[in-house]
């Protein structure tokens, strides 16, 4: 099974992939896009999907700290909705609390630079999400 992460933004998505047993997930690109220009957006993810051939998506779901949802992550439902409606995949939505920040940390212990971070902290981001979801669902099937 092959998935892509998401991690959707006001202006980007992060992009990831997996190997195909599900286990490693790597980051792949960062799409860049006019805010609410989901139309671009849908077409560069299409390419991105005939490449990959994915077999589900997940999605990042920015939940307050308090597991709340606010406006961020109605964002994310409805860009799932689209997601299914456009591609006919299921999308799996995975808490994405503290991935960006987690990135940051790295990347800064790392010594990059902004610019540098800048250039990578969305695909990462998404790297992190669906490396979050794999984990779980590995360690799942250990337990059984």
């Amino acid at each position: 099974m092959k998935y892509l992460g998401f991690d959707l933004g006001t202006k980007t998505l992060g992009v990831s992939v997996s190997d195909k047993n599900a286990v490693i997930a790597l980051p792949l690109t960062t799409i860049r896009y006019n805010e609410n220009d989901y139309d671009y957006l849908l077409n560069q993810i299409n390419t991105i999907i005939e490449e990959e051939k994915p077999d589900r998506i997940v999605l990042g779901l920015p939940k307050n700290m308090n597991n709340t949802l606010g406006e961020r992550a109605q964002n994310s439902l409805d860009f799932k909705k689209l997601l299914e409606n456009k591609f006919n995949l299921d999308v799996i939505m995975q808490d994405e609390r503290l991935s960006t920040v987690e990135v940051h940390k790295f990347l800064i212990d790392k010594d990059v630079t902004r610019k540098k971070r800048k250039k990578v902290v969305d695909k990462m981001a998404s790297q992190i999400i669906l490396q979050s979801y794999l984990d779980m669902i590995n360690n799942s099937r250990k337990e059984i």
